[in-house]
């Protein structure tokens, strides 16, 4: 792993995101900047060849959780995904992923919450590997746990997206989310709302060119 040269090298230049193709936490990072415009360097952080790399000394000076994404920005380095969206909203507010509205904007936090704190954690590789043999069995339990409250949700505060027809940080965490459900064979018949949104973001540059199928580490059988 090149992750300290990368990082010397990135210091004084773009900013250095530490992800992990199928990472969706990282996913909606890669939203967030290419929204946002900002040109940004990648290091790779495998999170399951020889155990996985951020299990490394080295990356836990990186991040000492040792998670990505990661973000080496204007001097500090930043994790946690919905914090990295935040600051970068801070700084660079166009286009804005959070509504003006103050009743829009905490129901864009809420969904956020809902889907980062509430949805993927649960099944994410950490605790999958813990479960073992039951993950498949685990992950479409939680996962269709939380989209039945979702789709309740969507279904007040959803115009063309998550939150009326502005793209919102909310949008940034349903896409991946919908794709770990794909992957685990959730059946999405129940949340046609869930549906009817993920679809129209994937129309959208930014939710194409950050996919991951379409990243620097994906493997040449995942590629687009």
């Amino acid at each position: 792993m090149e992750t300290l040269a990368i990082h010397k090298m990135a210091a004084v230049g773009k900013p250095l995101l530490f992800t992990y193709f199928r990472s969706s936490c990282s996913w909606r990072v890669r939203i967030a900047l290419a929204l946002k415009g900002i040109q940004y360097d990648q290091c790779a952080i495998n999170l399951i060849q020889d155990g996985g790399q951020q299990r490394t000394d080295e990356f836990k000076h990186v991040n000492p959780m040792q998670q990505v994404p990661a973000l080496k920005i204007d001097g500090v380095t930043l994790s946690q995904s919905l914090a990295i969206i935040e600051y970068l909203e801070e700084t660079h507010p166009s286009p804005p992923l959070l509504p003006k509205d103050p009743i829009k904007r905490a129901q864009c936090r809420m969904i956020s919450d809902h889907i980062a704190s509430g949805i993927q954690p649960v099944q994410n590789l950490a605790v999958l590997q813990r479960v073992g043999d039951a993950k498949l069995e685990w992950a479409q339990h939680f996962i269709t746990k939380g989209f039945q409250a979702l789709e309740l949700l969507l279904q007040e505060t959803a115009g063309q997206y998550c939150v009326g027809d502005q793209v919102t940080m909310a949008d940034l965490c349903l896409v991946p989310q919908v794709a770990n459900a794909d992957r685990f064979k959730v059946d999405m018949t129940p949340y046609p709302t869930i549906s009817r949104i993920n679809h129209a973001l994937l129309k959208l540059e930014a939710f194409h060119v950050s996919h991951p199928s379409r990243q620097p580490d994906t493997p040449p059988d995942l590629r687009a």
